[in-house]
């Protein structure tokens, strides 16, 4: 299940050959109206596509993640040597932000097409993630970053090999106190089953297990709650995933989605669990009017039986058009007060997506939404990855299109 967002709508280009065009000229126009009306503020921290040949990556889709420095650290699914990057910002002692290039993948043994995989730190400060083709069977692999001083040196802990292991990691990873790592795959040619998996440190390798079959996927990496349990969302339900004691897995079926008008369709991101064991998340479709939901699921112990049981609530239904968004193709990120921030990838005042908080409400009322941000092209457009928020509440994300060149960006709403 490749996402072709390429064929979806085409980006004007603001620059061609030096000289500023008339679309430009409207265009920084637009951006100027935009930061008008809207009462928060969008920077774009990075532009992708140094020309020649975007050696600096193009097409980010995936979320972002800090270090303890403040640097940001990302995936592009295009890009550096034609496979995707993995790239680093830092603020600069100026103003502004540098980017680098942390490793380019070729394609090859060393994987390529980081397709919605962010990147995590282990305990040492070694990066993971996954890419989507690549590795010994040309199947996929997971990727590890370790850094001499300033020089990054990449090694494939794992390459799947298709079959029953399935193939295609589209997914970022979660990683669990004891350092084994969890994340889902699509299905290939070689390969029609999704799963699930596990890897664990074996010896000097790693051992791959497949904990549930995940047919289609979601595009998002699962969650673990603090009893070791995994919770994961399939292109129709959530679903949770508990150890049996022996190994293996249990799955339980949340809930299902059954669509327009009253429920959402296409639960794909990754599940967000608060202190209170609720779980929250997006679906692309369904709702009252077809354009996505985000939702929460409250577990319910019955004193009879001491069962629990789910219980849904959709928070927002999306309505399209320009004063909301449309289409979510990402999770959410909470703030210390319950507030709910994600992006959309319609919609908005240009059509080209939003960036969206639903303000928690107080007792049992209904959270209020917010459009924070609608890109404009120049700014942005199209954001697939989950956002991530700052100590001082700021929020952090990327757009697979847009920018000076139209090849993403890196960006980031003050409210």
């Amino acid at each position: 299940m490749r996402i072709s967002i390429r064929d979806r709508r085409s980006i004007l280009q603001t620059m061609t050959s030096g000289v500023l065009t008339t679309a430009a000229v409207l265009a920084a126009l637009l951006t100027i109206a935009a930061r008008a009306v809207q009462a928060q503020s969008e920077t774009v921290l990075y532009s992708f596509c140094s020309q020649p040949n975007c050696t600096d990556g193009a097409q980010p889709n995936s979320s972002l993640t800090f270090d303890g420095a403040g640097n940001l650290y990302g995936t592009t699914w295009d890009g550096g040597l034609g496979s995707g990057t993995v790239f680093e910002l830092s603020p600069s002692d100026g103003g502004g932000w540098n980017q680098i290039v942390l490793y380019a993948f070729t394609g090859g043994a060393d994987g390529g097409v980081p397709e919605f995989s962010p990147v995590i730190f282990d305990g040492v400060g070694n990066l993971y993630g996954t890419a989507f083709l690549g590795g010994a069977y040309n199947e996929g692999v997971v990727f590890e970053l370790s850094s001499t001083g300033e020089t990054w040196t990449e090694t494939v802990p794992y390459s799947f090999p298709g079959g029953a292991d399935s193939a295609g990691p589209i997914t970022g990873l979660t990683v669990d106190p004891a350092g084994n790592l969890y994340g889902a795959t699509n299905d290939s040619p070689n390969s029609p089953t999704s799963v699930v998996y596990e890897l664990s440190p074996s010896g000097t390798g790693w051992t791959e297990q497949a904990l549930y079959n995940e047919s289609p996927p979601g595009s998002a990496g699962p969650t673990l709650d603090t009893a070791g349990n995994i919770f994961c969302g399939t292109f129709s339900a959530v679903v949770e995933l508990s150890p049996n004691g022996d190994g293996g897995w249990t799955p339980t079926v949340l809930h299902t989605f059954p669509g327009k008008p009253k429920d959402g369709s296409g639960p794909l991101f990754t599940p967000v669990l608060d202190n209170a064991g609720n779980v929250y998340d997006t679906t692309f479709g369904g709702g009252a009017k077809g354009y996505g939901t985000v939702f929460k699921l409250t577990p319910i112990t019955r004193a009879k039986n001491k069962k629990v049981d789910w219980q849904q609530k959709i928070l927002h239904s999306f309505k399209g058009g320009k004063k909301d968004g449309s289409g979510p193709w990402a999770g959410i990120v909470l703030d210390a007060s319950g507030n709910i921030y994600g992006t959309t990838t319609d919609g908005g005042q240009y059509g080209l997506g939003t960036v969206f908080e639903l303000v928690a409400p107080v007792g049992e009322g209904p959270y209020t939404e917010k459009i924070l941000w609608s890109f404009n092209g120049t700014d942005g457009a199209d954001p697939l990855g989950d956002l991530i928020l700052d100590s001082a509440g700021n929020l952090y994300g990327t757009t697979f299109r847009g920018g000076s060149s139209g090849a993403g960006v890196v960006f980031e709403v003050t409210p």
